[in-house]
């Protein structure tokens, strides 16, 4: 049926009754998802290899539902950090049956809820689970105050099916996040598509029933997750430092740094990564910045960094 369909019970010929049929003439066995939010209307969604044995005659058509005023339910948890500014999470629910077209999203923002709620964060979390556009909407006009802690935002759909990673940027294309997830998906060696900003995305099981358990993949959720996960981290981890020794290299053996990272699985990679973070810490470089200019992964910078604070080497700015 076609969702939101408005209550019917008449009698009408095939060609009334066609014009409310909805196919996939191009995939014959898949039922596409079709709604009516905005705009009253009824109809009937199937396979076109079953629309094609209908024709011809009068049909008693019955759809047994109705209209009256209801009301928009959405989830919402927040994760306090040590920063009022929020990392914001959405993922929408208003498609009950699809597998990858959300399920998918649901799934793996209930599992970095529960990783996020037993570490200590910088940033602040929250997760809103809103129905498409008119969630978002009502989201946004309930909770106005809000927005203006909120530092990063990302989409959390499609995370179930086994194609390559898609990032889409911002509006703004150059935030800080549209730097960090790149920089993830490379350094993590995963098939990706960097795209610029755009309202939609689509693939050839959008919004029919080849969107089903079958699409997706135990494998692909948990790569997924695991993306995430690192996305977060870098972007806890993205600070900027200021050298308190500026003037020449430290020396570092009498302060015991050269030992200092003996857990790291190279110990010359983290002494010339401390070396890099020292030289580039003028207060203007982040240690994205810094990872891209050095080739250290931003996990051994942030290591490191926090040796040298604690060393009173360096500061956070």
């Amino acid at each position: 049926m076609l969702n939101y369909s408005i209550p019917i019970h008449e009698k009408m010929s095939w060609e009334e009754l066609k014009s409310h049929i909805y196919t996939l003439p191009d995939q014959p066995d898949w039922i596409p998802y079709r709604t009516s939010y905005y705009s009253e209307n009824w109809g009937f969604c199937m396979r076109h290899k079953d629309y094609e044995l209908l024709g011809e005659g009068e049909y008693e058509v019955f759809i047994d539902s109705r209209l009256e005023e209801g009301y928009l339910t959405y989830g919402e948890f927040f994760i306090p950090g040590r920063s009022k500014e929020e990392i914001l999470f959405s993922t929408h629910i208003c498609h009950p049956s699809l597998a990858n077209d959300n399920l998918s999203g649901m799934l793996v923002c209930s599992m970095l809820e529960n990783w996020l709620r037993n570490r200590e964060n910088r940033y602040s979390y929250r997760f809103v689970f809103i129905p498409g556009t008119i969630g978002a909407i009502t989201w946004l006009a309930k909770n106005e105050d809000k927005t203006s802690n909120i530092k990063h935002g990302l989409v959390a759909p499609l995370l179930g099916d086994q194609g390559a990673f898609t990032y889409k940027k911002s509006r703004r294309g150059d935030a800080e996040i549209d730097l960090i997830v790149p920089h993830v998906l490379t350094t993590e060696g995963v098939a990706h598509e960097v795209r610029g900003f755009s309202p939609y995305s689509e693939f050839p099981e959008y919004h029919t029933s080849g969107d089903n358990l079958d699409f997706v993949s135990d494998d692909s959720l948990v790569e997924s997750l695991q993306i995430y996960k690192k996305v977060i981290m870098a972007l806890e981890a993205n600070q900027t430092y200021l050298n308190l020794q500026p003037k020449c290299e430290p020396q570092l053996g009498k302060r015991g740094l050269y030992d200092a990272t003996g857990g790291s699985s190279n110990v010359k990679d983290a002494r010339m990564a401390m070396l890099w973070l020292l030289n580039q810490s003028d207060g203007t470089n982040d240690l994205l910045h810094i990872s891209q200019k050095s080739g250290y992964p931003i996990g051994l910078l942030e290591e490191v960094a926090r040796i040298l604070l604690a060393k009173g080497l360096l500061k956070t700015v």
